[in-house]
């Protein structure tokens, strides 16, 4: 006997809301109101005969048994969309989102797509930057890139790219004041991101001048405009090896200090566990890794 199924808009309601967490992003997301999303979710309850969500005053968030359920969910409704889609386009371009950070994505990423595009003329790629964590992204991906290892239920991941980071600046800028050591940032403007907040402080305590005051300090809000700033001469920032070799090379920026070369988190390849029997999700993972072998 074929197992019970629960109803399926109830299904569509209570993902879309617990994704979102809240009812209201839901109802707007699937074009009904919020009293029908409600209702939609307290069907699934009684149907189940547990409570999925804590209503708190207002606010609703997700139960313990509702965040277990979710993943469960999530994976089934992927398997259903995925098989969907082949059923319907089995001739047509396969199509892969990937979602990755902004300076992974133009630094590192982009400039690598053709080769698998050269390898793989069959798979269309659509690449998506955000710096947010995947549990709280609006658009849906096939595979995302991020910083780990991390804690991300109902997906597979795997590190490929380890990384280092290391004082990168512009040749014009060591024409007016030298770094022959790093007692010599005294001399410049340091330049920080608000996604690696500590990154200069840990660098400056194991390069043995914990209490370095420089010229000047800049904050940008993303990673990749301090980096750009560094090659447009602005001051000195700390650029992630071997991401930014490209550009070592090509003489825009220098690395004037041998080091320390300070490890941080790599980056690992994200995909949801019911997807990874995907043959295109398959050959962009071991891509991936194949690339990050050969370019460091």
């Amino acid at each position: 006997m074929k197992p019970d199924l629960p109803p399926l808009n109830a299904l569509r309601s209570f993902e879309s809301a617990a994704r979102l967490e809240s009812f209201s992003a839901a109802a707007n997301e699937l074009f009904v109101t919020h009293g029908a999303v409600s209702k939609q979710i307290k069907q699934l309850e009684e149907w189940l005969g547990v409570k999925l969500f804590e209503r708190v005053g207002g606010r609703v968030k997700l139960s313990e048994v509702g965040w277990r359920y979710l993943v469960q969910v999530q994976d089934g409704l992927d398997i259903i969309a995925n098989a969907t889609a082949q059923l319907m386009q089995p001739n047509r371009q396969r199509r892969l989102v990937i979602n990755s950070t902004p300076t992974m994505a133009m630094h590192w990423l982009l400039p690598q797509l053709t080769d698998f595009q050269r390898q793989y003329p069959d798979v269309e790629l659509r690449l998506m930057t955000s710096d947010r964590d995947i549990s709280r992204l609006d658009v849906p991906f096939d595979l995302a890139i991020r910083r780990g290892p991390g804690d991300w239920p109902g997906y597979i991941s795997k590190p490929f790219l380890d990384e280092w980071e290391i004082p990168l600046c512009s040749p014009a800028l060591l024409e007016r004041h030298p770094i022959r050591e790093p007692a010599d940032l005294v001399h410049h403007t340091l330049l920080h991101a608000d996604t690696r907040p500590t990154a200069w402080q840990r660098w400056l305590t194991l390069a043995g001048v914990p209490d370095l005051k420089p010229a000047a300090s800049q904050q940008f809000d993303h990673f990749y405009l301090a980096l750009q700033a560094a090659m447009d001469g602005l001051g000195v920032t700390l650029g992630p090896l071997p991401m930014m070799q490209a550009e070592i090379e090509a003489g825009t920026l220098i690395a004037p200090l041998r080091g320390p070369i300070v490890p941080v988190r790599g980056y690992c390849w994200i995909a949801p566990r019911a997807m990874m029997n995907d043959p295109a999700i398959t050959a962009f993972c071991q891509w991936l890794e194949g690339r990050a072998a050969t370019l460091g």
